[in-house]
C-alpha cells in the first residue's frame, strides 16, 4: 500500500480521550497495510497556556527560551501518543523536529524549514513503526538552536515530510470537515469545498482562512503534494487541495465563480501622516519594515491631510508585530521627516476569493453593495486576480462576513458542523 503523512491539531488531540481516538483512527490506517508519519500539534490549547506562562515570568521573553518552552507542548502529544499506540498492539516512536532531521532558518518564533534529511525517519518506517514527528519546530541548521515555525505551522511540517518522503498524499485532520466557504463558526450557512486548487487556496488562507497555513499550501503548490483536509472526528470525505490542471473543466471555465469569504481579525493598521512627497521615502520606510522581519499586506497612499506636499501611507501587518514595528518607524522618524504615527488594532479584513474576478467587475459590485446595505465602512481596498480584500472595523467583520457570503450565492441550505473548538 501506500506512504501517508498524517497531521492531527490541537483541538484532536485535546485529552487523554481524543489521544486514544486518534491512535485508533491511525491503528485502522496501518492495519490498512499503509506506511504512516504523523506530525501532531500541541494538546489543546497548550501552546497558548505556555506563553502565558512565559509572560508571567518575563514580559519580553527571550525569542531562543521561549522556542524552548514552547517546543514542549508538541513533545508533549507525540510522546503520549506512542504510547496510546503501542498499547493497540502498534509499534510507533516519537521524534523531536530536530530528531526527525528538519532544518531551518536561525529566526525564532518564525524560521522556515531550509531542508529536511529524514533518514531516521525511512529507518524507522522500515523497522515497520509508525513514526510520530512533533509538529511546529525545528533546528537551525547554522546554530542548532531549537527553533519554531509560526503559530499553525505543523501544517507545514506534514507537507514538508510529505514531500521529502515521497508520501502518496497528506492528510490534514481538524475540527471541520474540510475546507469551507467561509468559517463556519462564523457563517453557520457555509458549505463544504470537495476539491480546490493550490491558487484559491492559497489566497483563502493569506486572507486569513484558519484551516490551512499559508506556508503550507506554498510548499504544497511549489513540491505538488496533494492534501486532503478532513476532521478527525468523523469519517466524511473533506476537501482535497490540489493541482489546479486536476479540477473540473466546469471549475476552470471563463465564469465568475467565488470559492469563498475569509475573515481575520489578526491585523493592525499603521497610518504614517506628513511623509515628504519625495522619491526614496517610501522606500525608506518599508525598508525599515523589512529588516524588522514583519511582513505587510495592504498599502494606501494618499495626499496628505496636512499639506498638497507631503502624503500619508497607510498599511496592514500581523497585530503581533504591531510594536516592533512602531518602533522600527520612531528610528527613522527624523531621518525622513513625517510628523506622526498612527496605529489601530480595532480593524479586521473581509476578502473574497474566486476564479475570474478580475474581468467580472459584477462581483466587485455585489460584494460592496452587500456592506454597504449593512452600513459597514471600508478603510481599504485591495485586490489581486482572484481576490477582493476590504478593511473593516473589528465590530463588523462578522456581519460583513456573513452579508458577502449570502451576496455572492454561497449559502448552504443545511447548518455546517463544527466538531471541536477554535483550534486547528
Amino acid at each position: 500500500m501506500g506512504r501517508i503523512v498524517q497531521k492531527f491539531g490541537g483541538s484532536s488531540v485535546a485529552d487523554a480521550e481524543s489521544i486514544k481516538r486518534v491512535a485508533r483512527r491511525i491503528a485502522r490506517t496501518r492495519a490498512d497495510g499503509h506506511e504512516i508519519i504523523i506530525v501532531i500539534s500541541a494538546m489543546g490549547d497548550t501552546t497558548d497556556e505556555l506563553m502565558d506562562l512565559a509572560l508571567k515570568v518575563s514580559p519580553r521573553p527571550q525569542s531562543r527560551e521561549l522556542d524552548m518552552l514552547l517546543t514542549t507542548g508538541e513533545r508533549q502529544s507525540a510522546a503520549l501518543l506512542a504510547m496510546a499506540l503501542a498499547d493497540l498492539g502498534v509499534d510507533a516512536v516519537s521524534y523531536t523536529g530536530s530528531q526527525a532531521g528538519i532544518l531551518t532558518t536561525p529566526t525564532h518564533g518564525n524560521a522556515r524549514i531550509i531542508d529536511i534529511t529524514p533518514g531516521r525517519v525511512v529507518r524507522s518506517l522500515d523497522e515497520g513503526s509508525v513514526v510520530i514527528v512533533a509538529g511546529f519546530q525545528g533546528v537551525a541548521q547554522s546554530t542548532k538552536d531549537v527553533t519554531t515555525l509560526g503559530r499553525g505551522a505543523s501544517d507545514t511540517t506534514a507537507v514538508a515530510l510529505a514531500a521529502a518522503l515521497g508520501a502518496d498524499h497528506c492528510e490534514i485532520y481538524t475540527d471541520v470537515d474540510g475546507v469551507y466557504t467561509a468559517d463556519p463558526r462564523i457563517v453557520p450557512s457555509a458549505r463544504r469545498i470537495a476539491k480546490i486548487g493550490y491558487g484559491e487556496m492559497m489566497e483563502l488562507a493569506a486572507a486569513g482562512a484558519k484551516v490551512l497555513h499559508l506556508r503550507c499550501v506554498e510548499y504544497a503548490r511549489r513540491e505538488k503534494v496533494r492534501v486532503h483536509v478532513r476532521s478527525s472526528f468523523s469519517d466524511k470525505p473533506g476537501t482535497w487541495v490540489v493541482p489546479q490542471e486536476e479540477l473540473t473543466k466546469e471549475a476552470t471555465m471563463e465564469e465568475a465563480i467565488i470559492t469563498g469569504v475569509a475573515q481575520d481579525r489578526g491585523d493592525a493598521k499603521i497610518t504614517i501622516i506628513g511623509v515628504p512627497d519625495q522619491v526614496g521615502e517610501a522606500a525608506a520606510i518599508f525598508q525599515a519594515i523589512s529588516e524588522a522581519g514583519i511582513n505587510i499586506d495592504m498599502i494606501v497612499q494618499n495626499v496628505s491631510r496636512l499639506s498638497d506636499v507631503s502624503t500619508d501611507i497607510s498599511f496592514t501587518l500581523p497585530m503581533d508585530d504591531g510594536q516592533r514595528a512602531l518602533e522600527a518607524l520612531e528610528a527613522i522618524r527624523s531621518q525622513i521627516g513625517f510628523k506622526e504615527i498612527l496605529y489601530d488594532d480595532q480593524i479586521g479584513k473581509i476578502s473574497i476569493v474566486g476564479v475570474g474576478m478580475r474581468s467580472h467587475p459584477g462581483v466587485t459590485a455585489t460584494f460592496f453593495k452587500a456592506l454597504a446595505e449593512q452600513d459597514v465602512n471600508l478603510q481599504m481596498i485591495s485586490t489581486s486576480e482572484i481576490r477582493i480584500s476590504v478593511v473593516v472595523g473589528s465590530d463588523d467583520v462578522d456581519r460583513a462576513g456573513r452579508a458577502a457570503h449570502a451576496a455572492v450565492g454561497l449559502d448552504a441550505d443545511d447548518p455546517a458542523l463544527v466538531y471541536a473548538g477554535p483550534g486547528r
